[in-house]
């Protein structure tokens, strides 16, 4: 068995696809990994991928093309998702998962249907994992909050448990064309720039200062005000249900939420 060890990201495991595919070993002889095993197993090769983004462009074309748009963002979700414990038996690695998703689905005459393929367990894998990723996603374009700091800048905070960024960077490109924002993922310390009327970039955050971020403009402090008021005017105490309002906004939700955690 070769083994191939990837970066957990969407261009690490994109390499990895590119790399054991030109390896010629034979699918059924190749395996790809994001998390390094803590025992190595006889009679395997392992072989550790760099991350080079041609290749990751390559297979993403490909993908596109002979896949569609819809089944391609469902592969990238996957591969955004939340890595499952390699102690886990049960959780499928979901770098090989999707490898052999992508298999299977370009030796079908219509590969943009291979994730109706649930029977097969790769694909249910990925079903899975896309969904959980992008259920975030979707949640967050709901309850994420951009603050206006003293430079002008929109800012937002998040906590996912996947890697939402892309998504949620793609998104509000789209949506705020001509605005200067952040969004911070506090969780993977990553965080999608987007530059006024350019397009977004993922950058690490290691050495944040955190400070400015809490540095609000007097307009969004006044904002923050006034919203406050209103969501406490209409509040009707005899219904206030905590238990049914954590059920509706999860709590890794609500510590972004200006309502949940009020600066004014």
């Amino acid at each position: 068995m070769y083994i191939f060890l990837c970066e957990d990201s969407i261009d690490g495991i994109f390499t990895g696809v590119y790399d054991a595919w030109a390896s010629r070993y034979g699918h059924e002889n190749i395996s790809l990994t994001t998390c390094p095993p803590d025992n190595y197993t006889l009679f395997s090769e392992y072989i550790t991928v760099e991350t080079d983004y041609e290749k990751s462009e390559k297979v993403a074309r490909t993908l596109l093309t002979r896949l569609g748009e819809e089944t391609y963002t469902e592969i990238c979700q996957a591969a955004s998702s939340l890595e499952e414990s390699s102690g886990r038996k049960k959780a499928m690695n979901k770098a090989d998962a999707i490898y052999h998703t992508v298999v299977l689905a370009l030796a079908l005459k219509d590969g943009s249907k291979v994730l109706n393929y649930l029977g097969e367990p790769y694909v249910n894998r990925v079903f899975q994992l896309s969904r959980s990723t992008g259920n975030e996603a979707h949640h967050l374009l709901g309850f994420l909050r951009f603050q206006e700091l003293e430079n002008g800048i929109l800012f937002a905070q998040i906590h996912p448990k996947n890697h939402v960024l892309p998504f949620l960077g793609d998104h509000f490109s789209d949506r705020l064309p001509e605005e200067n924002f952040i969004i911070y993922d506090a969780s993977h310390n990553q965080a999608a720039v987007h530059p006024k009327g350019k397009g977004f970039f993922l950058t690490d955050t290691h050495n944040l200062n955190q400070e400015m971020l809490h540095r609000f403009s007097p307009e969004e402090l006044e904002y923050q005000k006034l919203w406050c008021g209103f969501f406490d005017s209409i509040a009707i105490e005899a219904r206030i249900n905590p238990k049914l309002q954590n059920q509706n906004i999860l709590k890794r939700f609500q510590q972004d939420v200006i309502e949940f955690n009020r600066t004014v």
